[in-house]
């Protein structure tokens, strides 16, 4: 009789045991998950100390997407058009006179961001003749920084301490067709530290704050 109680009291005693075990094994995982973060799921430090879930970083590019037509374009009329993100606006214009990187027939269609380095006004385009200037420039009216259009958005008055960053475009001779492949250096105003000059830094600079852009959030206008 005596043998039957004392083995079911080690059997319960085993079980107490192996219970308080895996309690302690418990404990231990959360408090290693909490310090390190669990395996499964990579966390990342918000700035009130907070633990949250992050995504893999996706791998970027710029979109490639079709601006307009050579035909369509007038000399001296320029295009308005979102690239490389929604609201972030740009200028195409046909010069009508050959300029560095210019694309199309006659070499003289090109395209700038249309926020001045400065402040990040928005800027107009002036045809030769408007201003005590002669090239086909961008004029910001904010604080008169002047932009020259035939030479690669090159600062020639006015306070912008760089040029304006250049859209990259591409002609198709076969259709006409006017490409927007990239854009070049330096960083879009108020997408990074000015004057970002590295390829992959400017990539990742100007291909953030809001909503990449589509073939149809492009959204090109004239005028």
């Amino acid at each position: 009789m005596k043998s039957t109680e004392q083995n079911s009291r080690r059997r319960t005693l085993k079980i107490v045991i192996g219970a308080g075990i895996l309690a302690i094994a418990a404990v231990v995982a959360g408090t290693f998950r909490i310090f390190t973060g669990s395996p499964e799921t990579p966390s990342s430090t918000t700035s009130t100390g907070t633990t949250r879930a992050t995504s893999t970083t996706m791998s970027l590019a710029w979109p490639r997407l079709i601006a307009t037509n050579a035909k369509s374009l007038q000399p001296l009329k320029a295009l308005s058009f979102d690239y490389p993100m929604v609201g972030t606006s740009n200028i195409l214009v046909k010069l009508g006179v050959k300029a560095d990187n210019g694309v199309g027939p006659d070499g003289d269609i090109v395209a700038f961001s249309s926020l001045c380095q400065h402040q990040g006004c928005v800027y107009n385009f002036l045809p030769p003749g408007a201003t005590t200037s002669n090239p086909p420039e961008g004029f910001c009216g904010c604080h008169n920084s002047q932009f020259d259009f035939v030479h690669n958005g090159r600062v020639i008055g006015g306070p912008a301490p760089f040029p304006v960053p250049r859209v990259m475009l591409e002609y198709d001779q076969a259709t006409g067709d006017i490409y927007i492949v990239g854009m070049g250096p330096p960083t879009i105003y108020g997408h990074g530290p000015p004057g970002t000059t590295d390829p992959a830094e400017v990539l990742k600079y100007d291909l953030q704050r809001g909503q990449i852009v589509t073939q149809i959030t492009l959204a090109p206008s004239c005028c």
